[in-house]
């Protein structure tokens, strides 16, 4: 019975040291310990001994019991309280905590599909920064102070001289004054203008891009649009070049696609002309190289800028930009 006695602790322990939570090591006691346990059986069998081995057998087993029973309190501790790297304990009888998955917001999910197309055609992302100065911002740009295009942004001023860039082309004058032909950069970033409706906030996110070279044409430029709006929207999308006015670029151009919501066949969110804008491009004037110290005799090349946000409505069928803004997560985990 001794022997018998001696077995069962080292089994105990054995079987002690792989519980690996606390559901494990009370069933381990209920199995050693319980009413109907391997110990307890064993403490009826003493009725079945010499009267000269029933004390001894008693003892040892009623030892045995206080050994398991510190053991199985000591190992519940180790459960229920561990201590972190900063010496803290952890009550791991505490009801649990809803972990939330993050997930990145859809206008970061496509400022960086966009950056990512641009960056496999050896386009280099440069940043500057959000306070500009109105010489960046404007009369580099070839829209002086008294221009009527300035009328086309609704400018934050900070001061006379200082605002809230309206677009992330300062950016394009910027690397050209550091920078000698050629030259391929995209420019993601924040700009500001005083506007807010179902379509416009006073901030949202822009992404300019400048290709400047020896004989780049308006081929280049149609080639390239064509083919980041394939990777964006899918290859059988249309596209066409539409005419307009920038005051940096000549000749400029619109590009519209196909409406993603109508197929082309005419709706609300197209004004019923299958058609949507979701950029504006050109060839850069030769008034921008001289104010960066170009040649415009020597390079040519082409500029083009679209917002994140048109971009990302268009992508996922949202028709509302406020929704970005809102933190709903209800839209937010569709992403």
């Amino acid at each position: 019975m001794l022997s018998k006695l001696k077995a069962l602790e080292t089994q105990f322990r054995e079987e002690m040291g792989k519980a690996t939570s606390l559901k494990e090591l009370e069933d381990l006691q209920i199995r050693f310990l319980g009413r109907k346990g391997e110990l307890t059986q064993c403490l009826r069998e003493l009725g079945t001994l010499t009267p000269e081995e029933r004390p001894i057998v008693g003892q040892e087993a009623n030892r045995l019991k206080g050994i398991l029973d510190e053991l199985v309190k000591q190992k519940k501790e180790d459960f229920l309280l561990l201590t972190d790297r900063k010496g803290s304990k952890i009550d791991w009888s505490l009801p649990g905590r809803r972990t939330f998955i993050g997930r990145r917001h859809p206008i970061s999910q496509t400022m960086d599909e966009i950056c990512e197309i641009f960056s496999r055609l050896n386009f280099e992302t440069v940043e500057g920064p959000e306070v500009e100065l109105d010489y960046y911002n404007f009369e580099a740009l070839n829209i002086p102070p008294d221009h009527p295009a300035r009328d086309m942004q609704d400018t934050f001023y900070v001061t006379e001289t200082i605002l809230l860039r309206t677009h992330t082309s300062p950016l394009q004058v910027r690397t050209m004054e550091k920078t000698a032909p050629p030259l391929r950069v995209i420019a993601p970033g924040k700009v500001y203008r005083r506007d807010s409706d179902i379509s416009h906030t006073p901030m949202f996110h822009q992404v300019e891009g400048l290709m400047v070279g020896e004989d780049i044409s308006l081929g280049d430029l149609k080639g390239i649009l064509t083919l980041f709006v394939h990777k964006m929207f899918g290859e059988d999308t249309p596209l066409r070049f539409r005419p307009s006015f920038f005051p940096f670029t000549e000749p400029s151009a619109e590009v519209d696609i196909g409406c993603v919501i109508c197929r082309g066949s005419g709706c609300r969110v197209c004004s019923h002309t299958g058609w949507l804008e979701i950029l504006g491009s050109g060839m850069v004037d030769p008034e921008v190289y001289r104010m960066v110290g170009y040649d415009p005799d020597q390079v040519t090349g082409f500029a083009f800028g679209m917002g994140v946000e048109r971009i990302a409505m268009l992508k996922y069928g949202i028709d509302d930009i406020r929704m970005f803004y809102e933190n709903d997560q209800r839209f937010l985990n569709q992403f």
